[in-house]
């Protein structure tokens, strides 16, 4: 039947364990078929006795079982497997959907239901969405300042003062139950700071669940938590439960609750206040015991004084807040989010880490990173892929953060660059001195018999010349003051292509 695509997410995770629990051999042999690949490897139970023997040994990430079984029941077992691992995400098989069978194993804690026969695509998302719940729980978010080891997986990185105040307050917040509020521009971790409160928390034995406010659309925002009951709208054919229900005595983390709706804030509101809620089209009065994290990268405040977000809801909220510094604020640890990114890229490829020439680091550290530090790995993975040698180079940076940064008006050829020649300092105007750029030619032409400044300079302003007048020749000629002849024989002599200077 194929592979299972994009269960595993690229993150470096070595291969997932699934547990497929069915007294039907046919059953087991059809889900080894669909979803064995050299990422997933599937083990099977024909029984609830036989899974609950083995799964203290196997340690699997995801448990996919059948609710109707010969002896234990798939309920009862799944009921012991919560009491052994609540973290564990268990999917439940059904023919009966609509039955209070199904209903009763999502308030039991399962992570979802299948309904037989099985739609392949689907069945594929909700396996990947498992799984990546499973990581999310059962990975212990270190945030230690001092990054000793790259054994393991994530990590909030820095030795910076301002990310020594964040470890300071992720360590209070995890000895304590109170709500806490994480603002922070986009890209500056607030989802891994609130798995590290959890992972040292009280309740990092219990489930963890992470909702994007902005990503779900308003129609389905209040079903998605708080769930509904059959025939509450359209297209609800069964009763489903919620992940505040979901999660009970676990951990819920509302990334950019300033984009929840109005209506929606009211029940969050009266979760934090009661510990209670009704499913949406429900009577039914549901009590929970969850502990709220929220984040936000709006100021609140703001949103408060235009009356878009409640100002009880957001003084429930802000008990403890904790900001998150962007990257251009602690400068001093992009150094250590290179090598911690590095040596991550190196273990998902198998292959030594890649090094970094002192011109690459010094660009970084010079760049603005409106997306911070998800920017920088994002550049620092594309530069990775982009470097044709051992080590990253300055051209192997993205266009915008080389634009960024003071740099040289030529571009350096690959020699200089690979030798980790250092760019002159810029004058008033942002541009680097001339002078200053002739002294840097000068003194790699001492170090390296091979390289020839004339040459090499006039190289670089015909291709500058050229892209500035879009492969137009004789504007560029007239940029150089020289003739449409003369450099032709320019482009020649020095071998310039043309996908160099149009891109």
């Amino acid at each position: 039947m194929g592979e299972v695509d994009g269960i595993v997410a690229a993150d470096g995770i070595a291969m997932d364990k699934l547990l497929i629990i069915d007294d039907e051999v046919d059953i087991q042999r059809s889900f080894r078929r669909l979803l064995e690949s050299q990422d997933i490897e599937v083990h099977t139970a024909g029984s609830g006795e036989e899974a609950l023997e083995i799964l203290p040994r196997l340690n699997p990430d995801l448990v996919i079982m059948d609710v109707r079984m010969g002896g234990m029941s798939g309920l009862e077992t799944l009921r012991r497997i919560r009491d052994a691992d609540a973290r564990l995400p268990v999917i439940m098989m059904t023919a009966y959907g609509t039955t209070q069978t199904a209903i009763e194993a999502m308030k039991l804690g399962a992570f979802d239901y299948l309904l037989k026969p099985f739609d392949i695509p689907k069945l594929k998302e909700l396996i990947a969405g498992a799984l990546r719940a499973a990581r999310q729980m059962k990975a212990v978010v270190s945030f230690e300042p001092l990054l000793e080891s790259a054994d393991y997986e994530l990590g909030i990185v820095g030795r910076s003062g301002p990310m020594q105040t964040v470890f300071k307050l992720v360590g209070q917040l995890a000895a304590s139950e109170a709500t806490a509020l994480i603002t922070g521009e986009s890209g500056t971790g607030k989802e891994l700071v609130a798995r590290a409160i959890y992972s040292h928390s009280s309740r990092s034995r219990q489930p963890f669940v992470a909702i994007n406010c902005a990503a779900i659309p308003e129609s389905l925002l209040e079903s998605e938590l708080f769930g509904h009951e059959k025939g509450a709208f359209t297209g609800a054919a069964q009763q489903r439960i919620g992940k505040f229900e979901q999660c009970n005595h676990g951990t819920i983390f509302l990334d950019e609750i300033g984009d929840m709706p109005l209506a929606t804030q009211t029940k969050i509101l009266r979760v934090l206040q009661s510990g209670t809620f009704e499913r949406v089209g429900g009577n039914e009065t549901v009590k929970v015991d969850v502990r709220v994290i929220a984040a936000t990268n709006k100021p609140l405040e703001q949103a408060v004084a235009a009356r878009t977000f409640r100002e009880d809801l957001f003084y429930r909220l802000n008990v403890v807040r904790l900001p998150l510094p962007p990257l251009r604020e602690r400068r001093e640890d992009i150094p250590l989010l290179v090598d911690y990114f590095l040596r991550k890229f190196a273990k998902e490829s198998g292959r030594p880490p890649k090094a970094v020439v002192p011109d690459v680091v010094r660009v970084l550290e010079s760049h603005a990173w409106p997306g911070n530090v998800r920017e920088l790995e994002n550049s620092l993975r594309r530069a990775s892929v982009v470097a044709t040698g051992e080590a990253i180079l300055p051209r192997d940076l993205p266009p915008e953060v080389l634009s960024s940064s003071a740099g040289l008006s030529i571009a350096p050829t690959a020699k200089m660059a690979a030798a980790g020649l250092s760019i002159p300092a810029a004058d008033e105007a942002g541009e680097p001195e001339i002078s200053a750029v002739i002294r840097t030619l000068f003194q790699w032409a001492r170090q390296s018999r091979e390289f020839k400044v004339l040459p090499a300079v006039e190289r670089e302003l015909v291709i500058e010349a050229l892209k500035d007048t879009k492969g137009n020749q004789v504007q560029a000629a007239k940029l150089l003051g020289i003739t449409r002849a003369t450099l032709r024989k320019r482009i020649d002599k020095f071998g310039i292509r043309k996908d160099l200077v149009i891109q």
